[in-house]
């Protein structure tokens, strides 16, 4: 993967600025300031079920092994843009590096890709559960969700590799500002020197299958759930079921309802604003919702961040009697 910025690709362009939003100091600050608790809320939420289905034993299930894996990515699914939107605010020449541009570029849309793996996993692991509760223990062990996992990463970071590699090794020569707060792939191509028809497609074409693909496959999978939930006899077992599921539907329309609009619309009509919006509510908006919503609605998940607040607790206990033993 030749992104260091040598050859062809970079004889005239060796930086790209991203314009952000542009406005005022002022509002810079303030965006800043929005933008970072917005970013640390996102990393304690998510961080907080990371900790709860490893320190829980009770929650060592394939379901919550996926959730655990599902939090981790959205961490590094804001990592790789928001510290570098958060710099753009408070600086003036807001520029990135080629090699930078390109390796954001990756892996934002591989972050996203997994996400979508990550979230028909755990479609078919509601289905299976509750489709087939005979054989879900036996088929979905805890190694086979951890194979699950795994192969959701690897899948996820595989699949937009082949059009990062062709981007960026389209001729850049200058102009290098990109309308947006992230390397996206559409204003590079628009920014590339020669027609890239083919770049273009293979781009649109492997955004528009896992979006899509992912997206019927998980409606399939819950509309089956929802067949099986209502044939249910317990009252108790439908309502369980039917939370569990309503959590991971909310979280699935949070996330493919901005990504449609953006990678999977025809046309690129869109304003210069709009793309901005709708990268920032799912890179950004959707990660920091999740925890909520899988936290709110589900009550092992409530009494397992509970168990985790505890622990938090004695901790800091125990770090601030240690000055005062000392000085006994």
């Amino acid at each position: 993967m030749n992104i260091s910025g040598s050859g062809s690709s970079s004889e005239s362009v060796r930086e790209f600025i991203l314009l952000g939003f542009p406005c005022s100091r002022e509002i810079q600050v303030i965006l800043f300031m929005f933008f970072s608790i917005i970013y640390l809320l996102t990393l304690t939420g998510n961080g907080a079920i990371i900790c709860a289905v490893f320190w829980d034993q009770h929650l060592h299930t394939p379901m919550y092994i996926l959730l655990g894996n599902f939090a981790f990515l959205e961490i590094w699914y804001v990592n790789s843009t928001v510290p570098n939107t958060l710099i753009d605010f408070l600086s003036e020449t807001k520029t990135i590096s080629f090699t930078g541009c390109f390796l954001q570029l990756y892996f934002f849309f591989s972050m996203g890709s997994t996400e979508c793996f990550f979230l028909s996993a755990m479609a078919f692991d509601r289905y299976f559960a509750i489709c087939h509760p005979l054989h879900y223990a036996t088929v979905m062990t805890r190694q086979q969700s951890f194979n699950l996992a795994i192969s959701c990463w690897v899948c996820g970071f595989l699949w937009y590799l082949v059009p990062v590699i062709l981007i960026s090794q389209l001729p850049f020569c200058g102009p290098n500002a990109i309308d947006h707060f992230v390397c996206d792939s559409g204003p590079l191509l628009t920014l590339s020197c020669a027609p890239a028809p083919v770049s273009k497609l293979i781009s649109y074409t492997l955004s528009s299958l896992i979006i899509l693909l992912s997206f019927f496959f998980i409606l399939i999978s819950y509309a089956l759930v929802l067949l099986a939930v209502l044939q249910l006899p317990s009252a108790s077992s439908r309502h369980k079921a039917f939370s569990t599921c309503g959590s991971h539907l909310s979280v699935v329309l949070l996330f493919y309802g901005t990504i449609m609009v953006m990678h999977v619309s025809p046309g690129s009509s869109h304003s210069t604003l709009m793309p901005k919006i709708m990268t920032l509510f799912y890179a950004m908006v959707t990660p920091l919702f999740n925890p909520l919503i899988y936290s709110l609605r589900n009550r092992e998940m409530k009494n397992a961040l509970w168990k985790v607040l505890e622990k938090f607790k004695m901790s800091l206990k125990v770090f601030d009697s240690r000055p005062s033993r000392s000085v006994k």
